[in-house]
């Protein structure tokens, strides 16, 4: 069971949500609207998906992390370190 299952039906509506976003941002840039309105939803868009990140890293932080620290040895090490690649790599995005 991963740490975003109770929440899955949640996440997977926000993705659906945002897939109509894309969508839309598709048929912006076919309409040749204005550049700055393209540009508004491609950041409405942006944040959106990093609002899915944040959730999805909390609850492997909540879950899988806290889990692994609890039995200890070189796993926590793994999982520890896995979280702070997937941190630095949301950050860099």
């Amino acid at each position: 069971m991963r740490g975003y299952t109770e929440d899955k039906d949640a996440y997977l509506r926000r993705l659906r949500r945002i897939e109509g976003q894309i969508r839309g941002l598709q048929r912006m840039v076919e309409n040749d609207e204005y550049c700055i309105d393209v540009l508004t939803q491609i950041a409405a868009a942006t944040k959106a998906l990093q609002a899915v990140s944040l959730g999805l890293l909390d609850e492997h932080l909540r879950h899988c992390v806290a889990q692994a620290i609890a039995e200890g040895g070189e796993v926590a090490d793994a999982k520890v370190k896995e979280a702070s690649d997937a941190i630095a790599r949301l950050v860099r995005s």
